[in-house]
């Protein structure tokens, strides 16, 4: 009497397995998700930075991550050595460079 007879019912089994699989869906959804948006380019762009180190030479004109431009003088199997004017060389290691500066390249605009 005190229970009605709806809450007395039991339902049909449901498989387990299927409901806790279902829970996991959303969870490997967003790691896969945030895979592509985040970890692949940045995998990618270090990449892209490593081949670029690794093909410096003498006469490349460089600018480093603290803003410092010159040209490469000699280059050694961990560091650099730039002119950055007539007489003046200072060492830097290579993986401080941020980009290779073609001369003949046009400037980029600032928008």
């Amino acid at each position: 009497m005190f229970v009605s007879p709806a809450f007395a019912q039991t339902t049909a089994a449901a498989p387990g397995g299927a409901a806790a699989f279902a829970q996991f869906v959303p969870l490997v959804l967003i790691f896969v998700i945030m895979y592509f948006l985040m970890i692949r380019p940045q995998q990618k762009k270090a990449t892209q930075h490593r081949a670029m180190v690794e093909a410096l030479k003498k006469g490349d004109t460089v600018v480093t991550s603290g803003g410092i431009i010159g040209k490469v003088i000699a280059v050694r199997e961990n560091e650099l050595e730039v002119e950055i004017a007539p007489q003046v060389r200072i060492k830097v290691v290579r993986a401080t460079v941020a980009q290779v500066v073609t001369p003949n390249a046009p400037a980029a605009a600032n928008s």
